[in-house]
């Protein structure tokens, strides 16, 4: 299975959806809290081509979006391939 991240933040609903649909299909992911360390601020910026929202979702290199993109790539039945 690829690697996923999930750059979050604290008191953010859409970071805790995001994690409860990756724990539901066990996707194992490494979770980076942003607020806490200003270099993984700047880490997920340059990642992600500016987007400041939180969470900011990887799969290995391929830039997934938030939430919203993940939930979409679930619905699709497109995030499994994903992760092969």
């Amino acid at each position: 299975m690829k690697n996923v991240i999930v750059y979050m933040g604290p008191m953010c609903a859409f970071c805790d959806a995001a994690k409860r649909l990756l724990t539901k299909k066990n996707i194992p992911y490494k979770e980076i809290n942003v607020a806490l360390d200003e270099s993984k601020l700047e880490e997920m910026l340059k990642k992600s081509n500016g987007k400041r929202t939180i969470p900011q979702i990887f799969i290995e290199e391929y830039h997934v979006g938030g939430y919203d993109e993940l939930r979409a790539l679930e619905s699709k039945d497109e995030l499994d391939n994903l992760l092969k």
